[in-house]
């Protein structure tokens, strides 16, 4: 029974004895072909990099035509194994398949081809390497064939760059919508589109695709070093992204923002605080970010952050800008804003808003958005806050909404508020005791009669 491919590594393809032999005798490989793999087969580390650095192009050239010619599922997992690995150990091998001396050659077509067919681990390989070699080639060739002109021997057109990265773009959107490996197959492609995303044509198919609200499920406080990883990688993407102004677009209208304050909240990982750092950093000027940044109390966790001991330069630096513009964005809000943001943060004082008659005749139907959200937390402040003067100001800004909202007895009532504004009643702070009565008295007289019974 053949293994799982789901679990198939590299190492145990690459123990298979491969019958080169044969495939010369039936014209699959070249006389020349068989030599080099020869050479190459079953070598050591050190043996393959000097073959490599010696003749690296003709090594690509044997395991692209295999690729080509050869359809056996064993035979292509055995070379893309070969340059899996062979990419692994060196990275800047990719480039290898853009030698000048292979400018007739298809190098992208096999990848882009088994992409869609096979098993996973012929999926997942061909992804990796398609990526790596499309993100190494020289940028002269942006909208020309993959590495020249037509070719002789076949009379076609090469895949073209276009061509190539439509077609990861698609194979990556359908990953994340429906993984081929259900543990692999979202890791691979956020890992791939981390790679990609550098590209701005990649961003501009990526959006197109719909590709960015895939990626917001994925933006969630992480646990284990696997979970961490996919987070940081999928943080990667939305800041490569953040560059691009048709997916800021899309960011503004999910729930990207608040998911990465979540995340930078409750993360401990410096490259995880510090991309989602930066992408906050991109977006702030953007539309209505940086109040919404505000609203969900970024000022205040950044204040945090800067309180702990980061290595990353870089950090501290796009913490401090961060910084800086929420205070602008502060400066900028509206009354009402100013005031939202004091409650949510829960920093309330006598700020001249509080005693002025005109903020709550001009506010008093902001008080509603989000079903009632602000007197909500203002009576979450009165059963939480041990502040003397937080809890003063709550009652007096209760007492303030009973007076002016035509139904604000009834809706403070609703909210549950009667029994934590009595309690408050008997406050050792002479301050609370005194806006507790206030409030009690509108609460249980009417605004009109408490107004008159205020001293």
């Amino acid at each position: 029974m053949p293994m799982d491919q789901a679990e198939l590594t590299t190492e145990q393809v690459l123990k298979r004895d491969i019958p080169w032999e044969t495939y010369m005798t039936t014209k699959l490989i070249t006389g020349t072909g068989l030599q080099l793999l020869r050479r190459y087969d079953n070598r050591s580390e050190s043996y393959r990099a000097a073959l490599l650095d010696d003749d690296g192009p003709s090594y690509v050239r044997v395991f692209i035509n295999i690729l080509h010619d050869i359809f056996k599922e064993e035979t292509v997992e055995y070379v893309l194994g070969l340059i899996d690995e062979m990419l692994m150990a060196n990275p800047k091998r990719a480039r290898l398949f853009h030698d000048k001396s292979l400018a007739n050659e298809d190098t992208y077509e096999p990848f882009l081809r088994l992409l869609w067919k096979g098993n996973w681990f012929i999926q997942e390989k061909s992804c990796k390497i398609l990526s790596l070699i499309v993100s190494a080639r020289p940028r002269n060739q942006e909208f020309v064939t993959a590495n020249g002109e037509t070719s002789s021997k076949k009379q076609l057109q090469l895949t073209t760059i276009d061509d190539v990265l439509k077609g990861l773009v698609e194979w990556l959107c359908a990953q994340l919508k429906n993984p081929s490996n259900p543990s692999r197959g979202i890791p691979i492609a956020i890992n791939c589109l981390a790679t990609l995303l550098k590209e701005s044509m990649v961003r501009s198919l990526f959006v197109q695709a719909d590709g960015v609200k895939l990626l917001i499920p994925l933006i969630s406080p992480a646990s284990t070093q696997q979970s961490i990883q996919l987070l940081y990688e999928t943080c990667l993407c939305v800041w490569l992204l953040s560059y691009y102004e048709p997916a800021i677009e899309y960011l503004a209208t999910s729930r990207g923002l608040p998911r990465l304050i979540d995340v930078v909240k409750g993360s401990t990982k410096e490259k995880v605080v510090r991309v989602v750092v930066l992408t906050l950093r991109n977006l702030l000027p953007k539309g209505t970010f940086g109040a919404h940044m505000v609203d969900l109390g970024l000022p205040q966790i950044v204040q945090s952050l800067k309180a702990q001991a980061w290595s990353d330069e870089d950090l501290l630096e796009a913490l401090n800008q961060l910084e800086e513009g929420l205070k602008d964005n502060i400066k900028k809000l509206s009354s009402f804003d100013k005031y939202k943001q004091e409650v949510l943060l829960g920093h309330l004082d006598w700020s001249p808003m509080h005693k002025d008659p005109i903020f709550w005749r001009e506010n008093i139907t902001s008080f509603e958005e989000n079903d009632f959200q602000i007197l909500r937390v203002l009576i979450t402040i009165l059963d939480t806050s041990s502040d003397a003067r937080a809890l003063a100001v709550a009652c007096f800004d209760l007492s303030q909404f009973i007076q002016q909202h035509p139904a604000g007895r009834v809706i403070v009532t609703d909210l549950k508020a009667k029994e934590r504004v009595m309690k408050l009643m008997n406050h050792e702070n002479a301050e609370v005791t005194k806006n507790a009565l206030l409030c009690a008295q509108r609460l249980f007289l009417g605004a009109k009669y408490a107004s008159f019974l205020q001293v």
